[in-house]
């Protein structure tokens, strides 16, 4: 017995020639943005992928087969359909047993992609340690993801709605490589910044990459986690979002909301409030992750293909 697995064409001929790949992930498209606006980010991902000459590889689990790169009626489904659910890294034996059509996670995201030999991921914020932790004990599968799995993850640093100065202490806590790309401070999603002044600055694709390959060499199990600022002129100030979030966060406790339900509910409390331009960030930050993780990957691809290079 096996798992079923598919790869898009793209994908198996990048494979065979030895193209650069980049993995998305399918939640931040079936759960993340309402449709049509959720096709047109995944059809411009792509593009912007392939404009750069790599292969995007949007990941996600469709009759129980595990999709590595889809093909447009894939992405047409997955934006869609009201029947995807949600598919992190624990339920990834249930969605390949019992047939579900899915979306990944971060985490789940990164573990089939990395089982595909595909090294760079590109997401819009990661999960992470959710406000009242201490209580709830609600933490994110994304932080032991990147802690277990060698990968580059390049994100606007974590959601705005979780308790980021905790988040970044169990990334440090669990090993994780977080570096600045162009910047020291720890991004919020919508924000440039978090005010959390605590990460390493990286101005190059080039210094991203020797720092993954040397993580690498080390034998470290650990991600680096490239931060991304939101680009300028789409970010929301901290002085707006942070009183956008308080609000949301009441609701979310008047309503009892509770597990992987929470996210989505906080995005879409923050999506009324800002009436529609939290969506536009989110769209903006995204797209400009996936920008600079093609960069990263045609890098990487470049190193692993030098003669005698020690990065093979």
């Amino acid at each position: 017995m096996s798992i079923k697995l598919k790869l898009s064409k793209k994908v198996r001929e990048a494979k065979e020639l030895s193209l650069p790949l980049l993995a998305l992930e399918s939640t931040i498209i079936a759960h993340g943005m309402p449709y049509p606006k959720n096709l047109e980010f995944a059809t411009e991902a792509e593009s912007i992928c392939e404009s750069l000459g790599v292969v995007p590889a949007t990941i996600a689990i469709l009759g129980g087969e595990i999709c590595v790169g889809l093909e447009s009626f894939e992405l047409e489904k997955i934006s869609n359909s009201k029947k995807i659910q949600k598919v992190s890294s624990r339920e990834l034996g249930l969605a390949t047993s019992l047939g579900w059509d899915g979306a990944t996670t971060v985490s789940s995201t990164m573990r089939i992609a990395r089982n595909n030999n595909i090294e760079v991921f590109s997401t819009g914020g990661i999960g992470g340690v959710h406000q009242q932790a201490d209580q709830t004990f609600d933490i994110s599968q994304d932080i032991l993801a990147l802690s277990q799995v060698s990968m580059l993850v390049v994100s606007s640093g974590a959601k705005s709605v979780l308790d980021l100065a905790k988040t970044l202490e169990l990334l440090e806590t669990f090993g994780v490589s977080v570096v600045g790309y162009k910047t020291n401070s720890f991004p919020s999603f919508y924000s440039r910044s978090s005010g959390l002044g605590k990460i390493n600055r990286v101005d190059s694709h080039k210094e991203i990459v020797e720092v993954f390959i040397n993580n690498q060499l080390l034998e470290l199990p650990c991600s680096t986690l490239v931060s991304n600022p939101v680009p300028v002129e789409d970010e929301i100030p901290p002085t707006k979002i942070d009183s956008i979030i308080k609000k949301a966060l009441i609701a979310l406790k008047k309503n009892q909301i509770t597990g992987k339900a929470v996210t989505p509910f906080l995005l879409d409390a923050i999506l009324k409030e800002t009436k529609g331009k939290s969506l536009e960030t989110n769209i903006s930050l995204a797209l400009n992750n996936v920008k600079l993780g093609a960069e990263i990957a045609k890098e990487l691809n470049t190193k692993r293909k030098r003669p005698g290079s020690r990065f093979q």
